[in-house]
């Protein structure tokens, strides 16, 4: 059995499969690894005391651009997993790194590579200081 995931992550958060999230096949829909990842950006965020809705008021919207996703293993109802994310900064761009595995035995079920970028006022920005902040940060 493995032990946890290799390479180091920014960010984990544990979650649970709920049985309507499965398909007639028993497995995850494959469009709701795309709202495991979503979920897991806001909570890094939060956690980095950084607001979505605060943003938007100011007239700030993160917003994805690109969503590559491999599917490893499937998940099925009731498994538990870690959703892990790396972040970084490449000109305009916040290029998150997100892997998902399967606990406890730490099978690698899913890996994203989510690209956002800022609009700010409703145009394109180069990035805004909060965010580039945290993208600049060292691994833990």
């Amino acid at each position: 059995m493995k032990t946890g995931p290799t390479p180091k992550y920014r960010y984990t958060l544990r979650m649970k499969v709920r049985d309507y999230e499965c398909d007639l096949q028993g497995i995850v829909n494959n469009a709701n690894y795309l709202h495991y990842t979503e979920h897991t950006r806001h909570e890094f965020l939060l956690a980095e005391r950084v607001s979505f809705a605060q943003l938007h008021e100011q007239g700030i919207d993160a917003v994805v651009a690109r969503i590559t996703i491999s599917f490893k293993q499937p998940l099925h109802s009731g498994d538990e997993f870690l959703s892990c994310l790396n972040v970084e900064k490449k000109g305009v761009k916040y290029i998150f790194y997100q892997d998902i595995y399967r606990l406890p035995d730490y099978e690698l079920c899913n890996r994203a590579e989510v690209t956002t970028v800022c609009v700010v006022n409703g145009k394109l920005s180069a990035g805004i200081d909060i965010l580039d902040k945290i993208a600049n940060q060292d691994e833990p």
